[in-house]
């Protein structure tokens, strides 16, 4: 059980900020859930957030199927099981493959899995585990993504990592029914 009233109602805050909730609900389907359900409790926080969130998402210069790699590779490396569970269906259905997914859940070597995916999860351990990019991984890096790529990468996991810090601080677990993390 999570460690704070989750909150996915409009009702759940102040009437001045439920513009905020009812801005979330429209970007995601018409529902409250995982870090917005904890995020609500500062609701400019949370608005701020989906926002942010939104641009990075939808807006971004990466493929579809490698902001889900980059995204999964945030859940796991803050071991996010929520963050995972959303996250490694929708990789999925952009055609990741089960393979990769499970050379990122597993910590395993990359040589199994696209130049392209090994190239974003590494640069995910590095910045998750080192805190920096080594050399040979940002000449990589921005060889195939550019300046403007590489911000995107950046962000997006930092950001992902943001709501993975706020899911597991608060304990919000994933339904059993889905992915899940070794």
């Amino acid at each position: 059980m999570a460690r704070i009233p989750l909150l996915t109602n409009k009702e759940d805050v102040a009437e001045d900020k439920q513009h905020i909730v009812e801005e979330i609900m429209g970007s995601r389907g018409g529902r409250i859930s995982g870090p917005f359900s904890v995020l609500l409790h500062n609701p400019e926080a949370a608005g701020r957030s989906a926002h942010l969130g939104s641009a990075l998402r939808f807006e971004s210069t990466l493929p579809d199927a490698l902001r889900e790699v980059a995204i999964n590779t945030a859940a796991r490396e803050n071991d996010c099981g929520y963050e995972w569970f959303g996250h490694a269906k929708l990789a999925l259905s952009l055609g990741v493959t089960q393979e990769t997914l499970d050379v990122i859940a597993n910590r395993q070597p990359l040589d199994s899995i696209s130049k392209d995916e090994a190239l974003v999860v590494q640069y995910g351990r590095e910045l998750f585990r080192d805190h920096r990019i080594s050399d040979a991984t940002y000449a990589a890096a921005s060889e195939r993504f550019g300046t403007r790529g590489l911000v995107d990468l950046t962000a997006l996991m930092g950001y992902y990592g943001m709501l993975a810090c706020s899911l597991n601080a608060f304990d919000v677990q994933p339904p059993a029914d889905g992915p899940q993390l070794p």
